[in-house]
């Protein structure tokens, strides 16, 4: 297994907010400048993260220039870089690859997202359906790996026309494509284009069917594919002060913010957003969906709306639950990222029982736990 941690790049604070945009958006006390953000990346890198994911949409800091900014001030921790599929050529994305794996020393990973609101969609003057959009991110995919194979090349697609393209030189170090999405469109594009494979936290039966469904679909065009969790961790020595701090979490949730950002769930064909917003339904109350996954986040935050609640040894068992239904990556989170970062590496990490890939901030695998 692998392990990541957030790269807060809209600000952080002591409260759940929403990543990227105004509504359901918590106070920010700590800004998002490159210093603090570098803070957060040596926090992961020290602490046993392979990378760093950062948001990309309305209301957050392009993820490029943040990246590339943050890169210049950790060693060896990976860059995990949310592209929004549609919005760039991916023709010119490649080439932006190239250099960010130039500068970075072969640091990137690259995060592609389709986009689930259809109107920030529109904001950004993307007119496209659904299932559309899906089309054309297979497509994005389908360009930038034959562009990163050194040109020339040509191609056709729907979305897409290339003559003569592709880097002059092949890329030496391709990133990994990481992609999300929970509708039959987005899985179909996982099984044909994606590396890995990006989940929001559901109970262990709803991921253990769709851990199995999309590597189905990735064997039916000869390909193996790994799979990703993305959840939030409340990790505390005792059970009782884990839910002690998300009954915190949850106090500062006023009703207003909530009403805010349950207005904007609905308003969203993402199939994955509405299956968030199903485990809560907009109450504050029956918000552990499974043992130790709380849904409470996903009252005001867009995207991954569950975390880990519980003590370090029961954050971990669930961990191991999970890999053992066949997650390979865990992408974690929690408030505030940095001090957080510290405590889930330093208490979580090494009470996971399952293999653990080496990781930046460690010289070894985390050893086996005896509890």
């Amino acid at each position: 297994m692998s392990f990541h941690w957030f790269l807060p790049t809209s600000g952080d604070g002591d409260q759940v907010g929403a990543a990227t945009v105004t509504a359901g958006a918590a106070r920010h006390d700590r800004a998002a400048t490159v210093a603090y953000l570098a803070e957060v990346g040596r926090a992961a890198e020290e602490n046993g993260f392979t990378a760093v994911l950062t948001p990309v949409g309305a209301g957050c800091p392009d993820p490029w220039i943040v990246c590339a900014a943050v890169a210049q001030h950790t060693e060896r921790l990976g860059m995990l870089v949310a592209v929004r599929a549609g919005f760039a050529l991916p023709t010119l994305i490649a080439q932006q690859a190239e250099a960010f794996q130039a500068i970075s020393g072969g640091r990137l990973s690259l995060n592609i997202v389709t986009g689930g609101d259809p109107a920030e969609q529109r904001a950004y003057g993307d007119f496209l359906g659904h299932d559309d959009r899906y089309a054309r991110t297979g497509e994005f995919v389908d360009v930038l790996r034959r562009a990163w194979a050194g040109g020339p090349f040509d191609y056709a697609g729907k979305h897409y026309r290339v003559d003569g393209g592709g880097l002059a030189t092949p890329l030496a170090v391709p990133p990994p494509v990481y992609f999300g999405g929970a509708s039959p469109a987005a899985e179909t594009v996982a099984a044909r284009q994606a590396d890995v494979y990006l989940m929001w936290g559901e109970p262990p039966a709803s991921i253990a069917a769709r851990v199995a469904r999309v590597r189905a679909l990735a064997a039916d065009h000869c390909r193996t594919l790994r799979t990703g969790l993305r959840l939030h961790v409340i990790a505390r020595p005792t059970t009782a002060e884990a839910w002690a701090e998300a009954d915190r979490l949850l106090a500062g949730m006023s009703p207003e913010r909530i009403a805010a950002a349950q207005a904007r769930f609905r308003r969203m064909d993402s199939v994955g957003q509405a299956r968030m917003a199903a485990l809560n339904a907009g109450r504050t109350d029956g918000l552990t969906v499974a043992p130790n996954l709380w849904a409470g986040v996903g009252l005001v935050r867009e995207g991954a709306g569950t975390a880990l609640v519980g003590s370090y040894a029961e954050v971990a068992a669930r961990i191991d639950e999970y890999a053992a239904l066949g997650v390979d990556e865990f992408v974690l989170s929690g408030w505030p990222h940095r001090e957080e970062a510290e405590r889930v590496g330093a208490e979580v990490l090494p009470l996971v029982t399952a293999p653990v890939a080496a990781a930046p901030g460690r010289s070894r695998v985390a050893e086996v736990s005896t509890r």
